[in-house]
């Protein structure tokens, strides 16, 4: 079995403007005619991930947030939710949830700072 690799630039076998005993191999490639773009889908797919993935961490990080490490996770859940939002997330309304949750990890970080005295708390008492 063989694999074979086809060359995706233009090829001309005769030049339009010239004769036919000017005319060029096929394997010879034409120098004036324009290379073939590719289309730019794949980098925009992959950056419409990373926002949804952005989104999707946030939400999961301020809902775990309220009930550990609120201090660690309330500000990364803010900061990945304003990144999935600025990146254009097509699931904005986990990027806004995300961030309501990181505001209400630092708000019960805040409750149970003035009511202890300190960062650190337990729940059973």
């Amino acid at each position: 079995m063989t694999l074979t690799l086809i060359d995706r630039t233009r090829r001309t076998e005769a030049a339009p403007d010239k004769g036919a005993d000017t005319a060029l191999d096929k394997d010879v490639v034409d120098t004036d005619a324009a290379p073939e773009k590719a289309p730019d889908a794949a980098p925009r797919r992959a950056v419409g991930r990373e926002a949804d993935g952005l989104a999707v961490a946030s939400f999961v990080l301020g809902l775990v947030g309220l009930l550990v490490f609120n201090i660690v996770f309330g500000p990364m859940a803010i900061v990945m939710a304003l990144l999935a939002l600025v990146r254009h997330t097509r699931r904005r309304g986990r990027a806004f949830l995300g961030l309501a949750l990181g505001v209400a990890d630092l708000a019960v970080l805040a409750a149970l700072v003035t009511a202890n005295g300190t960062v650190a708390w337990s729940v059973g008492g």
